[in-house]
């Protein structure tokens, strides 16, 4: 370390400073920052590294008036370890999606395997280009945040029935982030954790619609729910099991007590 005093005469002044600064170094290297505040920085430093991936061919089956039966096949095919989710589509129905595959023969290659087990009747192969992200030209583009908002808003009023692949909440908080992401062409992880490492860190103040913010609900400074940033101090989540996909304010007393950070992915 070069000390600031070297120009000085004087080599006490000299010594007495370098003294200071070591002392104050030490000191720094010592506090102990609150345990989200250290994930958020380490996480942020991957993060910045980090881009999703756009979804390939994707297998679409089923068309319910009756959200129990998507929900059904929904987990009929996780079982077989197919990451599989349902959405409502804009005709009022409730279908499921999975897969994604590099090409449209192996998409339609599963699709007919599980056919021919009977787990699914008739299927239609989503192509990449169809998806929201094909045809934004960028995706810094303010048409796709509005775009995974409305999408998102779509879910409001449904009843979350995800089920748990977020553990100890009892409810998959992530699914409807994931699901709104997916419909529109991005690989959004599945849990809340992975999304949270997967973004990009964004200030509070600087959130924008479609960003994803962070909250640690149980009380251990761990990310343990997610919901989606709709503009104007708003975000929409699925708040516990039994209740209905709804829209909160982010200065609510206890979303600011427990909120750990904002990423971004676009």
């Amino acid at each position: 370390m070069t000390c600031v005093c070297f120009m000085q005469k004087s080599m006490t002044a000299c010594l007495t400073c370098c003294l200071v600064i070591l002392l104050l170094t030490a000191c720094s290297s010592h506090v102990r920052q609150p345990k989200a505040h250290r994930k958020v920085s380490s996480s942020a430093q991957q993060a910045d590294r980090a881009s999703l991936q756009t979804m390939g061919y994707a297998i679409q089956v089923g068309a319910f008036s009756n959200l129990e039966n998507a929900v059904r096949l929904e987990q009929v095919l996780q079982r077989r370890g197919i990451d599989a989710y349902y959405f409502g589509h804009k005709s009022g129905l409730f279908k499921v999606r999975f897969g994604n595959h590099s090409n449209y023969a192996a998409a339609r290659s599963e699709a007919e395997q599980l056919q021919s087990q009977g787990l699914i009747g008739s299927f239609f192969i989503v192509i990449p280009q169809s998806y929201s992200v094909a045809g934004m030209g960028g995706m810094d583009s303010d048409h796709l945040r509005e775009n995974l908002v409305k999408t998102a808003r779509g879910f409001i009023g449904v009843p979350y029935r995800w089920g748990g692949t977020d553990g100890e909440s009892g409810f998959d908080c992530s699914g409807l982030t994931m699901v709104s992401y997916r419909l529109n062409g991005l690989n959004l992880p599945r849990v809340s954790y992975n999304q949270f490492q997967a973004g990009r860190w964004i200030s509070k103040q600087h959130l924008r619609k479609g960003d994803l913010v962070f909250f640690a609900t149980n009380g251990d400074n761990r990310v343990s729910h997610v919901g989606m940033y709709i503009g104007n101090n708003h975000f929409i989540h699925a708040p516990s099991t039994g209740n209905t996909i709804r829209i909160e304010k982010l200065s609510h007393p206890f979303y600011t007590r427990t909120y750990i950070g904002g990423r971004s992915y676009l």
